[in-house]
């Protein structure tokens, strides 16, 4: 009974609320910070190295991970 009144409000919050409103347009001409930066990347050359750069820290994460031989029921040894 309570999960049934709590969903219906639920539902009726989300009915309710308005949604998120848009942008404002831009009137007096100057580019959004969106806009400059996909301006620059079409005009400067694309950043492959550093995407490697952050796909090898990724992968160096992942070296982090220790293995360990604990089953869940135990304390993990210090």
């Amino acid at each position: 009974m309570r999960n049934r009144w709590r969903f219906t409000l639920f539902i009726a919050a989300a009915l309710a609320a308005s949604p998120a409103a848009a942008q404002a347009q831009n009137d007096i001409g100057m580019k959004t910070e969106t806009q400059e930066r996909l301006a620059a990347a079409n005009e400067e050359p694309s950043d492959l190295i550093w995407n490697l750069v952050g796909l090898l820290g990724l992968f160096g994460l992942g070296g982090i991970w220790r293995s360990s031989d604990n089953d869940g029921y135990t304390g993990d040894p210090i």
